[in-house]
């Protein structure tokens, strides 16, 4: 089917029938959408023709850009010879069995067994079932609560909503509050200054036990972490920080889910960070988002050969069916999408460019933190924040630099680059084989904003000496 309708006309259809991902309900009912219609790289169009440099690769996700030739080929080639089977059981289809390998050789240490979802919120919720399913397998049910953090994105299902710690995500839903605790997730920009760095790690090391002790060991199944914070706005935890937080969890017989989604599949220049960057192997990895390249939609709870074969074979307890799984799990044409964007990625070292391109990337934006409204700039490779604070306090975001990122936004918009606002955050990620040329690019357009947003917001707010 070709839709030929014309912006207007998809406007109104989209006002009238779509119901968004986080949705402002105070003005979907009237305010229309950008059209995107098409993409070539690392630029995608709109319906009229605009050109816009995607500054956040869809959402974390088109890291071997649009467009892409090969990856339709395999999607469809695998379409015409099988769209679908069921997964459940002892059903597979040769695509799954394949991805599942070369998955378990590219994470590190004893990560072998693969589950297939359908996105990064199921391949979490999955990972927190399988968790439960371990331990009362064990004979051990009582080991029931998730730790998680504060600022942490982890999903949109009833379970990865609860366990997600941005304040301003919880509106007037339904949260699980008995077995979801949360502590303090590592923001460096809001810290109390007087601590250096080792010390504030520290302090977060401490709640963190305090907490389990708080609610007690034998309760505890598993504390849950992005290596870097994404949409709670790109925050990179103090050195050593994880390496500190597995030890506690090893201490107190706690798992360790360390959660992928955003960074894995080359955004930090690894496939997979949690060994080759924070020297770590977690009981479980779940990822999504750049397995495909969004080509299509997928995801993975990666689980390890200790606790599988704890709970399998001979030692599996009575009746111990794996009752979790999706209708689309292993999905063959998702899959044969995925094999071919990791071949891409290897072929033509994506992850090696990332190396190179990524601290060029971080170099750049850091020039932008000689403008007032900004307090600082923070990122690894290509996952980067801009953080507005014109009103100089350090301890929370204000009302006036949350206004201040939506109108920086907007002349990048009109400028042709599409970044990301969410509070105060202005939130960067661009597919991995942007160039130099094409950051060059992105960095100019959001300086001019930042200029422009900065004359406005000075007749409109009294502008705070920086302190940084």
């Amino acid at each position: 089917m070709t839709v030929s309708k014309s912006t207007e006309d998809i406007t109104e259809i989209d006002k009238r029938h779509i119901v968004h991902p986080w949705a402002d309900f105070a003005t979907a009912p009237s305010q229309g959408d950008l059209v995107i219609s098409r993409g070539e790289g690392y630029h995608v169009y709109d319906s009229d023709g605009k050109k816009y440099l995607d500054g956040i690769a869809g959402m974390w996700c088109v890291n071997v850009g649009y467009g892409n030739r090969e990856i339709a080929q395999a999607i469809a080639h695998q379409a015409e010879e099988m769209p679908y089977y069921t997964p459940f059981g002892a059903m597979t289809n040769p695509h799954a069995a394949e991805l599942a390998k070369v998955l378990a050789e590219l994470t590190p240490g004893d990560l072998n067994r693969v589950h297939f979802t359908n996105s990064g919120s199921t391949a979490v919720d999955s990972a927190v079932r399988f968790i439960h399913f371990y331990f009362n397998a064990l004979g051990q049910p009582e080991k029931q609560v998730i730790i998680s953090r504060t600022d942490s994105y982890h999903g949109s299902t009833y379970l990865t909503a609860s366990l997600s710690g941005k304040a301003v995500d919880r509106t007037y839903f339904k949260y699980m509050t008995d077995i979801v605790h949360h502590v303090s997730g590592p923001n460096l920009f809001r810290r109390n200054k007087a601590l250096s760095e080792d010390e504030y790690r520290q302090q977060l090391v401490d709640e963190f036990e305090q907490k389990i002790l708080e609610v007690g060991p034998e309760k505890v199944a598993c504390f849950i972490a992005e290596p870097i914070m994404g949409s709670g706005g790109v925050l990179i935890p103090p050195p050593g920080y994880h390496k500190a937080m597995k030890q506690v969890c090893e201490k107190y017989n706690i798992l360790y889910i360390l959660d992928e989604v955003v960074t894995a599949f080359g955004r930090l220049g690894e496939f997979f960070s949690a060994e080759a960057v924070w020297e770590i192997v977690p009981d479980i990895i779940v990822c999504a988002k750049g397995i495909t390249s969004g080509y299509q939609p997928l995801g993975a709870t990666i689980i390890s050969d200790a606790l599988f074969d704890q709970i399998s074979g001979s030692n599996a307890p009575k009746d111990a069916y794996f009752t979790n799984g999706y209708t689309y799990s292993g999905h063959p044409v998702a899959c044969a999408a995925a094999l071919k964007n990791i071949e891409i990625i290897k072929r033509d070292k994506l992850c090696e460019h990332v190396k190179d391109v990524g601290p060029y990337f971080i170099e750049q934006l850091k020039t932008l933190e000689r403008f007032d409204i900004i307090g600082e700039i923070r990122g690894n490779h290509l996952m980067a924040c801009v953080e507005c604070n014109i009103s100089g306090n350090k301890t929370a975001a204000q009302e006036e630099d949350m206004a201040t990122a939506l109108i920086v936004d907007q002349f990048c918009d009109k400028a042709g680059l599409i970044i990301r606002p969410y509070e105060a955050l202005l939130i960067l990620s661009p597919p991995l084989i942007i160039d130099r040329e094409g950051i060059d690019k992105l960095v100019s357009i959001l300086a001019q904003s930042i200029e422009r947003a900065t004359e406005v917001v000075a007749e409109k707010y009294t502008l705070q000496a920086k302190c940084i």
